[in-house]
């Protein structure tokens, strides 16, 4: 007896659940209505709705007439959402089943801003910061996607952001190499600090971390009582000035100095 009344106390209690489940408002929602609200979402900048209606449409609507426009906006969305890895894969997919679409150098460079933009959190936002001294995965394969932009699609008009943005990359890589060369020079690792400025100046020329490692690789020389190497150096950076070819900085940050001392205090700068 006291097991049919369990049983049926349990059969009552899983019924009061269903009861209470909440239905799916979207079902039996045409494709045209998901997309029309999808959009609509977009519009209001209702991500995270937006993303769910554009999924429900994919997936219920895998090869509708508005499957191109969804996986384009759906990648849109979760980039705007900070979801950088799923607007990713998202263009990739684009990319991957649409080759050759007119719309497929719009996909690369929304993956080359996905990587720009996914080291920005919460500290980046509110708090100075020197972006080159993050790791710069991201940044190389930022720079890839802009790269592939610029290589497949020279007229398409992403081509010129796509350009400046590379540029910006470029000083960045180019600073975090300072960044880490200056790391071995306070470890004492000379050897080490010079070969990364000197891997700076073979492959970031005109660029402005080119002065910061010219200065590096002769302190670092002195430091290894090298004092003809240390001489090269400077002489190179002396004739480097002369002639212009030190490239200022355009984004320099207006207090560097505030930056590098903020970082150094919480002791980010020494990892």
């Amino acid at each position: 007896m006291s097991r049919l009344i369990w049983t049926l106390l349990l059969v009552s209690f899983l019924s009061g659940c269903s009861f209470f489940e909440q239905k799916d408002p979207t079902e039996g929602w045409s494709q045209q209505k998901l997309f029309t609200e999808a959009k609509s979402a977009m519009a209001g900048g209702a991500w995270d709705k937006a993303i769910d209606y554009y999924e429900k449409l994919e997936s219920r609507y895998p090869y509708g007439k508005y499957a191109h426009q969804a996986q384009l906006d759906i990648a849109y969305a979760y980039y705007r959402n900070g979801e950088h890895d799923s607007a990713r894969a998202a263009a990739d997919r684009f990319i991957k089943f649409h080759p050759n679409h007119p719309a497929e150098a719009y996909a690369h460079y929304l993956k080359g801003l996905s990587n720009f933009n996914r080291s920005i959190n919460f500290l980046t936002r509110f708090i100075p910061s020197d972006q080159s001294q993050r790791d710069p995965g991201g940044a190389l394969q930022s720079y890839q996607d802009f790269a592939t932009v610029l290589e497949k699609f020279p007229d398409s008009e992403y081509t010129e952001d796509s350009r400046k943005r590379m540029l910006y990359l470029r000083n960045n890589l180019a600073r975090y190499e300072i960044h880490v060369a200056k790391f071995y020079m306070k470890r004492g690792a000379f050897v080490a600090a010079a070969n990364r400025a000197n891997y700076v100046i073979e492959n970031y020329q005109r660029t402005p971390a080119v002065s910061d490692a010219l200065k590096i690789m002769s302190q670092a020389y002195t430091k290894l009582d090298m004092p003809e190497l240390a001489k090269d150096a400077e002489r190179v950076l002396a004739m480097n000035k002369d002639s212009g070819a030190i490239v200022d900085d355009p984004l320099k940050l207006r207090d560097e100095n505030l930056v590098e001392n903020f970082w150094t205090l919480i002791g980010l700068d020494e990892n």
